[in-house]
């Protein structure tokens, strides 16, 4: 199924993101100790905490994979939701952890002047989170995944902070170590809104909320159907990139069985081509205004 090939595609930018900050934590921690940086230092401990947020969204795509069982009817999808909330979780402790470090600073700077070569391992750290970045927000849009993309905001407030990272340490070489505060300041604040952003994506669709557009979209098209009179309820729930849509409609209440599973089939269709990504319910009422009224008068009797 085209679905379970996409979320396997999407363990592609976990493992990206997994490898890279192996290498970036332990190079930043090495040099940032080497070359008397606590801003490096400190960087490369964010990226050991993006480690963790990346294995969780690992784990969450390879539950989703896993077909329906007698306890998850609807399968597991929801999982790579739930592997989002975790990947924000993390990102706002590290927003949190940078915000109160930087406010430490700006009340106690420190004296330390940083080698030159540290600020060069930021800036190239920084470089290469945002490829990292770019990669997953494209594989994200072309598999729909909730999990990747918001593995890749992550990348992104990563590279934030490398050139954060880097301000500060050449700030703080050329006497300027307020620099370093202000900035990580910034770089706090920018991480903080990405992870709530992502936060209230996840709670969106983990409590049934449903896009408004997407529903007048999918409502118009329903009612253009040859055969329908009346759409009366519509309903719909994401699981992951899988929309569940449940449709009352209306039609003639004197169409046979074949022709109002007719009808059925065509909005199914019709809302798959919308959403190829898509579980349609159909629920066929008759139109009752065109039942014509029963007549219960009894004709006296001689």
């Amino acid at each position: 199924m085209e679905l379970y090939t996409n979320l396997r595609q999407g363990e592609k930018g976990a493992w990206l993101s997994i490898g890279t900050y192996l290498i970036l934590s332990s190079a930043k921690l090495t040099i940032g100790y080497i070359g008397t940086s606590e801003a490096l230092k400190a960087d490369g401990l964010n990226n050991t905490t993006d480690i963790i947020a990346s294995i969780a969204v690992l784990i969450g795509l390879r539950i989703a994979q896993r077909p329906p069982d007698s306890n998850h009817q609807y399968g597991h999808l929801r999982a790579e939701t739930v592997a989002s909330l975790v990947a924000s979780f993390i990102m706002l402790v590290v927003g949190l952890q940078v915000l109160i470090n930087s406010l430490q600073n700006l009340w106690q700077p420190t004296g330390t002047t940083p080698s030159l070569l540290t600020a060069y391992v930021a800036i190239g750290s920084a470089v290469v989170m945002y490829v990292v970045y770019r990669y997953n927000l494209a594989l994200s849009k072309k598999i729909k995944s909730a999990a990747v993309k918001a593995a890749a905001f992550d990348n992104r407030s990563d590279a934030l902070v490398s050139i954060g990272t880097a301000i500060g340490i050449f700030g703080a070489i050329f006497g300027f170590p307020i620099i370093d505060s202000l900035t990580a300041l910034i770089v706090a604040f920018l991480i903080i809104k990405t992870a709530v952003e992502i936060f209230w994506e996840a709670v969106q669709s983990l409590t049934d909320a449903f896009d408004i557009d997407e529903v007048e979209t999918l409502s118009v098209l329903i009612r253009n159907v040859d055969g329908v009179i009346e759409l009366l309820d519509f309903k719909g729930r994401a699981h992951g990139n899988m929309y569940f849509i449940d449709i009352t409609v209306t039609v003639d209440p004197y169409l046979n069985v074949f022709e109002s599973h007719r009808i059925t089939e065509e909005i199914e269709h019709t809302i798959m081509r919308e959403n190829r990504f898509c579980q349609v319910l159909v629920h066929i009422e008759p139109h009752v205004e065109l039942i014509p009224p029963q007549n219960d008068d009894k004709s006296p009797t001689n």
